[in-house]
């Protein structure tokens, strides 16, 4: 056996909070998911006037992060190529029937080296919806920070 850290609403509303912060700094209206290590949203909120489809596309960036163990837009740089024909992944954002994101936006969040969850970003463009998920990771590596639980801020987490 042993003991797992699991990511809570607690934390999941500061990272949101944090998310948007840095969303109003940079002027983009963003929608943002946290999910938890089974891809199951914690927290979803979308700015006022954000674009409709956002939360369903931050899901799905969130899900794939957490469920896959990397940032979504690593999968334009899988081993042996992105994931377009011809190339190994190709095909992987068909699985899971529209709850698969290969593009920019959706981060895993990492706890002492494990998966507890991940951050999905909808709403910019790729450098502004990477800000605004950084901005939550480091929020909740702020938060931790005293409890000796590091937690990976960075846009290329592959775990």
């Amino acid at each position: 056996m042993r003991t797992a850290i699991k990511l809570e609403l607690e934390e999941a509303k500061i990272m949101i909070e944090a998310a948007k912060q840095k969303a109003e700094e940079i002027n983009v209206l963003e929608t943002i998911a946290i999910v938890d290590d089974g891809g199951y949203v914690i927290a979803l909120e979308r700015m006022n006037g954000a674009r409709i489809t956002g939360p369903e596309i931050a899901i799905a960036k969130a899900f794939t992060a957490a469920g896959h163990k990397r940032s979504t837009h690593l999968f334009n740089h899988y081993p042996n190529g992105p994931a377009l024909p011809g190339n190994e992944a190709f095909g992987i954002q068909h699985m899971l029937g529209g709850k698969f994101a290969v593009f920019v936006g959706g981060f895993p969040i990492v706890v002492n080296g494990e998966v507890v969850g991940g951050v999905g970003i909808s709403g910019g463009n790729g450098e502004q919806d990477t800000a605004v998920g950084t901005a939550a990771l480091q929020a909740l590596h702020d938060l931790l920070l005293e409890t000796g639980h590091p937690v990976l801020v960075e846009a290329d987490i592959k775990v």
